[in-house]
């Protein structure tokens, strides 16, 4: 195979898989337990519970809820001693102490309470946007226990998205029990899940650094905004005795030089590094020479910032992997840049590389993999399939065969623009494109997808575009700003997917928005070691609706219900009737369907007989709600108000005969954890 063909198609196992064990149960236990982030390993996001259902959901009520750790929190004294206060008091204190310790001096984000949490022996385990741990009894919501390592003293988390973590893992060998999560400093911490206290034999004293061994990435450097190298936002995963982490690397850079996003498997009692993947491949690997000019050597990122899979019968690990940094300029690395924006199934005992299949070549867009893949079994024309179906932020669903990597259906290479005004930037000349399912999402911008809701609207949003750049996904980027959609948020993002194993639907979340990069040459003395640099400040273009208004059509965010035995959809709803679009005074006295555009970010939850769903409005005088679909059609069948906004996907639980759903939702000072039960 050719340097240049060989990135561009899945490629199938070194070492033949010859059979594929019987097949294991799909969906969190039938026990009741919630022991992983998705439910299961598969991250199906899907419960067997039926207690709650169409007919008692509306009758939920609040039956505890629990105020986020980060409330009160502590800071070490000169004295050796430890000083707890209110979040806020605590923060200031830091603050005055070293100005620079935060990145635009600005404290945690704790209102970014995203973490799902887990239910094992009647305990729910989650973590706060400062990366404290804690432990709550799952039938009254007493706090069990809380453990602060303290990280928010050491400065800023990586990324623009700053202070956010999402759960926590759970390890056990039918005797001892570990919970595992990631810091915002880049360490892993390992407690005892029955007390919280730190693994004393686990790294040192509970604690592992993550940056050791990873290549510019030094503890207790700063990137050019301030804030550190290296973090963890997301929840590791532990399959049998090794637990694996993601982490998050800037992306916002000035400089080619980055630490890699090398992913690592630990052992699970000790710590120790049992393997290493090199995600940006070095010396004479496999796919290294997709990094033109040595730019392997100093490439940044390529690792995993989201959520993982894995099949622990056929022994692999599934990585839904990020962009090289920069995200949007790549003039310093041209080639296809393996394994960035790729799904890669390692062998989980030695870190090797079974398949692998990129989605983005030289990735421009910042259209990384979001979410964990979701390991399905269905049946094709009358074949059993062990499945992958991975979302995507351009809108695309992939789905694969997991033994071997080959396309349940084909996957085309087809031409895409590449012209573009950045200079000593080489696009890519073809993309993949899956030819089923068909997208989820809209895709690309021109004229005829502006909004119309009136030619006086239809003419405004012509004149916002204009100067623009528009044309068709993968359209590369440009100095007068191309307009991308799906934006670089998505499409779908770190929520996922949901699937229910009874019907072989997929239920897909997703958003209809746009985004705009702007560039500029670096100024003398800036630092930067790149030509072109990502310009987020003065001077930046946007296009922008007078009043609000939306630019493109409706709808805004949408469900859609993906069959996985033909990859057809089988429906797709908006989500919300867009209210706040529809109560706009140039719109409410048009007789407008349902907008969409009521979607949190969270994901969806799927039960034996509901799809539960997260919506920003709807409720009682307008506020925020958690909704039940019927999964065959999407229509809503009844609806709960929640307290405030919901920030993390929900989850459900049986205990002592009566189940639960635990989301977090907003709150003052800081946000909760809420539990939802029918009456006793």
């Amino acid at each position: 195979m050719t340097r240049r063909a060989h990135p561009l198609c899945w490629m199938l196992a070194m070492t033949v898989l010859l059979a594929a064990p019987a097949t294991a149960q799909q969906g969190a236990p039938t026990n009741g337990e919630w022991p992983t982030y998705g439910g299961d390993l598969g991250s199906t996001k899907y419960s067997p519970l039926d207690q709650i259902d169409a007919t008692n959901f509306g009758d939920l009520e609040i039956a505890w809820r629990w105020q986020s750790a980060d409330a009160f929190l502590s800071k070490s004294t000169a004295s050796g001693g430890e000083w707890w206060a209110a979040s806020d008091v605590i923060f200031e204190a830091l603050n005055q102490e070293d100005p620079d310790r935060w990145r635009d001096g600005q404290p945690p984000f704790t209102n970014n309470f995203k973490a799902t949490p887990l239910m094992v022996g009647g305990r729910l385990f989650i973590n706060m946007p400062t990366s404290v741990g804690a432990a709550i009894d799952a039938a009254t919501g007493d706090t069990l226990w809380v453990y602060n390592p303290k990280t928010y003293e050491a400065g800023t988390t990586t990324m623009t998205a700053r202070w956010i973590q999402r759960g926590v893992a759970y390890w056990s060998d039918g005797e001892a029990e570990r919970i595992f999560w990631g810091t915002s400093n880049g360490y892993l911490i390992c407690v005892e899940a029955a007390s919280g206290r730190p693994c004393a034999d686990f790294g040192e004293q509970g604690r592992l650094d993550l940056m050791r061994d990873i290549p510019r990435a030094v503890r207790g450097d700063r990137d050019w905004l301030n804030a550190l190298l290296y973090s963890v936002q997301s929840p590791p995963l532990v399959v049998g005795d090794t637990v694996i982490t993601p982490m998050s690397i800037s992306s916002y850079n000035i400089t080619k030089e980055a630490p890699p996003g090398w992913m690592r498997g630990f052992d699970t009692r000790s710590g120790r590094t049992r393997w290493t993947f090199h995600t940006i491949p070095q010396g004479d690997e496999f796919g290294n020479d997709t990094w033109g000019g040595d730019s392997w050597r100093v490439t940044g990122k390529v690792g995993v910032w989201s959520l993982m899979s894995a099949d622990a019968e056929l022994g692999l690990l599934f990585l839904p992997t990020n962009t090289p940094a920069p995200d949007y300029y790549g003039g310093h690395r041209p080639g296809a840049n393996l394994f960035a924006e790729s799904v890669i199934a390692l062998d989980i005992e030695t870190g090797q590389r079974v398949w692998h299949f990129q989605a983005v070549h030289h990735g421009l867009w910042d259209y990384d993999f979001p979410a964990a893949p979701s390991l399905v079994d269905i049946e094709v024309d009358g074949r059993p399939i062990k499945a992958l179906a991975q979302v995507s932020k351009q809108g695309f669903l992939y789905v694969f065969d997991r033994v071997t990597g080959e396309p349940v259906w084909p996957i085309e290479e087809r031409p895409v623009p590449t012209d573009t005004d950045i200079a000593g930037e080489q696009v890519w000349p073809t993309q993949p494109f899956p030819t089923r399912p068909a997208p989820f999402e809209y895709q690309g911008a021109t004229i005829d997808d502006l909004v119309d809701f009136t030619p006086e609207i239809r003419q405004m949003a012509i004149e916002a575009v204009d100067g623009f750049r528009l044309g068709p996904l993968f359209t590369p980027q440009s100095l007068s700003g191309t307009i991308q959609r799906p934006s670089t948020g998505g499409g779908a993002n770190w929520s996922g997917a949901g699937f229910d194993p009874d019907t072989g639907l997929l239920y897909v979340p997703s958003v209809n928005a746009f985004s705009v990069r702007n560039y500029r040459t670096p100024e003398p003395g800036e630092g930067a070691t790149l030509n072109i640099i990502e310009n987020r400040g003065a001077g930046t273009r946007q296009p922008t609706m007078p009043r609000g208004l939306p630019l493109f059509k409706p709808p805004y965010s949408r469900m859609t219900a993906i069959d996985l035995s033909t990859g057809e959809h089988a429906w797709m709803q908006p989500m919300g009737t867009g209210e706040r679009f529809r109560n706009h005074a140039l719109l409410r006295d048009l007789n407008l369907p349902p907008l969409g555009g009521d979607s949190s970010r969270a994901g969806p939850l799927v039960t034996r007989t509901l799809l539960i769903y997260a919506l920003t409005t709807g409720g009682t005088a307008g506020g925020p709600r958690l909704v039940a679909l019927d999964k065959a059609t999407g229509e809503e069948l009844a609806s709960v108000d929640l307290p405030r906004g919901a920030i993390g996907t929900p989850m459900t639980y049986l205990l002592d005969g009566r189940q639960y759903i635990a989301l977090t939702v907003g709150g003052s000072p800081v946000p909760e954890l809420i539990a939802l039960a029918l009456p006793e």
